[in-house]
């Protein structure tokens, strides 16, 4: 610090000994770098001689750089350097000003020999630097000597920071067995120093604890193993500590250090072994999927290279046994595969390896990564209860079935060495009526009472066994019973079959399978067998052969059939059932003898083709048969047509042989005037019915009924006679037979007579009015009829007055 206060000291003295008049600061300290001058063009300050305005002068060289250690201790501002212009003449005219970052606060300038000192110590990571201006102007009037002119204060830099590790302490972790070199991981130190000037933020690190098993790359920080197959069974975790230190690394350089946790991570480098023979002792009644015992091999990886596989190795008893490993403890838990038995085996013993399930291929060299152990188990004898040959028993028995009638029993034994005899009973809660009974030492089941299967079809009950040396010990079996409906009804056959047999067939041909059906239930189950009826051993053309199956058939006896001797066969058949009690019936089967092909199929059934020509076509026989049904409607219509023919001209004749018949052109009353009256009277005298009424009216006023008249009157024989003679000896009648109506009319007409046969016995006064109220119809012919009667009243009436 002396030597630079000297220095500056001469350098002022030679400054003002000069004849410069620009405004300069002194020389920097020897040492310290110059960024840069600039020479002065001109200068202008105020005249001297009192004439306005200024003058240009020469100025001189103007450092625009200074310097300031950081971090300064003395008592004394520290000295910055000097301002001076030419125009200061040292007269003490020129004053000097200061403004910019830190003027006044850090920095200060003497206005008049324009000194700056550094007020306070600075610091560079803080501020690096500091941007000022400088003036000089004339003391009296202020006036600007010179332009304004601009300068830097630049902090210098000293070693005053060590390395810094930021990020620090640092965890890492790297898989054991690694080679030499492998990374692990890498730290950084920073220097808050310049690194631009000097050796101050140049920082070496280095390994201060940690050796040999770590190194680090000097430059670059990086972490990396330095021994070879380190075990992380042996030692898991380092501890390993850095130093950062700059300057390079020389002496006097400053140094910052970190921690830095190195964990080996776990391959599988070692395979699992077991520390024990297992020997186990389970009692007999041990449960299937029970636990036996528990084997666990010890790995000293971790995670999942420490998964263990356990598997049981063929042999003597693995097959009893089974074994799974538990995931959260790697333990091997045998489990009880079958049921176990003292009395057939007492100890079991079998080997079990313990392998890892994943696998690093790098380290199979070492050996197989399994390991094999032992086991050996023992079972214990238990007094177990009476076990049943089955698991559950089912029985059937008949409705009506008498008691005391045995349907089945149940058998269960001590398995134990004792062989204790065993008692049986029935669960009372499962029989609350008492429908059955059981022998307690041979455990038959019986009837108690007549079982209806209408009520209750099935019975469930539980039967106890108990050993007789502990009675505590017992078991259970559940029995079913069904009761069975009785055979009803007698099978029948399934359908009534109707087959043929060929004209061709030959001995020993099936030509129809037949089935049975029984009404009874259930259907499922019931067997059926068929056979011919003892009495039918004579039968010559067919028999009956049964297939087993609940199916039969009917077999040809003989060949030869033919039509014309016999058309139909009746084949009885008796059908047997296996119902209780059994059922029997006979059934017929219905046989047709018919044409067939030569393949078997069927052609024709019916008698009458036997005498049809030979090769008529179907389609010829179908044309005959039509022409034959149109000759026969039209020999019909012809016939019909000359009835009509042959009625209208007896109706229409003018000469009728009725006496006083009129005729009219009213409609009459159609088929109910037919039914009116009946014509066979007129054929038939003898039948003579009484009192035929129409049907389509029922008349109002009833009239009595005329009396018929004699059959053996000697008028109408006499009349009858008369017409017979006329039409005999009648030349214009026709040459052929024909109806002759002989005008005799019945009395069971409604109407009564319409003809004047009758009219000499009837009153002559009779009142034909009744005729208007049976419609429109009959208006006109009442009318007629009650004038005739006028007319041949008063014609009496004259009579009788002459």
């Amino acid at each position: 610090m002396l030597t630079r206060n000297c220095l500056l000291l001469f350098l002022w003295i030679l400054v003002n000994e000069g004849s410069v008049s620009s405004l300069h600061p002194p020389s920097p300290p020897l040492g310290r770098g110059r960024t840069g001058r600039e020479h002065a063009r001109s200068s202008v300050g105020p005249m001297r001689n009192g004439a306005a305005g200024f003058q240009r002068v020469k100025r001189g060289w103007v450092w625009n750089q200074f310097f300031v250690l950081e971090e300064y201790m003395g008592s004394d501002p520290q000295y910055v350097g000097k301002l001076h212009t030419d125009l200061d003449q040292g007269d003490s005219a020129v004053k000097y000003t200061l403004s910019g970052e830190g003027a006044g606060s850090i920095f200060t300038i003497d206005q008049t020999t324009g000194d700056i000192h550094a007020l306070r110590s600075l610091d560079r990571e803080e501020k690096p630097y500091y941007t000022l201006r400088a003036q000089a102007v004339d003391i009296n009037t202020n006036r600007p000597l010179e332009p304004e002119s601009e300068f830097v204060i630049k902090v210098q830099d000293i070693n005053d920071n060590e390395p810094k590790f930021l990020e620090g302490p640092y965890t890492a972790s790297v898989p054991e067995m690694s080679p030499v070199g492998t990374y692990v991981t890498q730290v950084t130190a920073t220097d808050a120093d310049d690194p631009t000037y000097g050796n101050s933020a140049r920082v070496v690190y280095s390994i201060l604890h940690g050796q040999p098993y770590f190194s680090v790359d000097p430059k670059t920080g990086v972490i990396k193993t330095a021994l070879p197959n380190m075990d992380r069974e042996v030692k898991e975790q380092y501890q390993v500590l850095i130093q950062a230190k700059d300057m390079g690394g020389q002496l006097g350089g400053l140094a910052g250090t970190t921690t830095v946790n190195i964990s080996l991570s776990d391959v599988n480098d070692n395979p699992p072994r077991f520390s024990k023979i297992g020997v186990y002792v389970i009692p007999e009644s041990s449960a299937v999927g029970s636990a036996v015992g528990k084997i666990k091999a010890h790995d000293l990886d971790i995670g999942k290279n420490a998964e263990v596989e356990y598997t049981i190795v063929p042999g003597d008893g693995g097959a009893m046994f089974d074994i799974t490993t538990n995931e959260h403890n790697q333990e091997g838990i045998i489990v009880l595969k079958r049921p176990l038995d003292y009395e057939s085996k007492k100890a079991y013993t079998f080997k079990v390896d313990a392998s890892n399930v994943h696998l690093d291929p790098r380290f199979q060299s070492f050996g197989a990564f399994k390991d094999t152990a032992t086991v050996k188990i023992n079972v214990l004898d238990v007094d177990e209860p009476p076990v049943f040959n089955k698991p559950s028993y089912v029985m059937d028995v008949y409705e009506d079935t008498p008691a005391g009638t045995i349907i089945g029993a149940v058998t269960a034994q001590d398995l134990d060495a004792s062989s204790s005899p065993v008692r049986y009973s029935i669960d009372w809660k499962s029989d609350m009526d008492s429908y059955f009974d059981i022998d307690p030492v041979e455990g038959t089941i019986s009837t108690n009472e007549l079982l209806d299967r209408e009520s209750i079809s099935q019975h469930n009950i539980s039967v106890v066994a108990t050993k007789l040396s502990n009675p505590v010990l017992t078991s259970r079996v559940a029995v079913t019973v069904h009761v069975l409906d009785i055979n009803e009804f007698p099978p029948e056959l399934a359908s009534p079959y109707e087959t043929f047999v060929c004209e061709h067939s030959k001995v020993g041909q099936v030509i129809q399978t037949f089935s049975a059906q029984d009404q009874d239930l259930p259907s499922a189950g019931q067997q059926f067998s068929f056979r011919s009826p003892k009495d039918d051993f004579k039968n010559k053309n067919f028999t009956i052969r049964d297939f087993g199956n609940n199916t039969a058939g009917i077999v040809t006896k003989r060949a030869g059939f033919r039509r014309r001797l016999q058309e139909i066969y009746f084949l009885p058949v008796v059908i047997d059932d296996n119902g209780y009690p059994p059922k029997s019936s006979t059934g017929t089967l219905t046989i047709r003898v018919c044409g067939c092909e030569s393949d078997g199929s069927l052609l024709t059934c019916s008698a009458e083709a036997i005498f049809l020509p030979v090769g008529l076509s179907t389609g010829a026989l179908i044309a005959i048969l039509l022409c034959i049904v149109i000759l026969l409607v039209i020999v019909v219509l012809y016939v019909g047509l000359r009835r009509q023919k042959k009625k209208e001209t007896l109706m229409s004749s003018k000469e009728d042989v009725r006496d006083n018949v009129i005729h009219y052109d009213d409609e009459g009353g159609g088929e109910e005037d037919t039914h009116a009256f009946d014509m066979g009277t007129l054929r038939n005298p003898k039948v003579v019915k009484e009192n035929l009424y129409r049907r389509d009216v029922k008349p109002e006023m009833k009239r009595g009924p005329r009396p018929p008249v004699s059959q053996d009157s000697a008028d109408i024989r006499d009349f009858i006679n008369q017409r017979l003679t006329e039409h005999d000896t009648d030349n214009s009648a026709p040459p052929y037979d024909s109806l002759a109506t002989y005008a005799y009319e019945g009395d069971g007409s409604v109407a009564e007579s319409l003809s004047s046969i009758e009219s000499v016995a009837i009153d002559l006064e009779e009142d034909y009015d009744y005729l208007s109220d049976w419609g429109p119809r009959f208006k006109t012919l009442a009318g007629i009829f009650g004038e005739q009667s006028e007319t041949q009243s008063d014609s009496t009436t004259m009579e009788n007055t002459h």
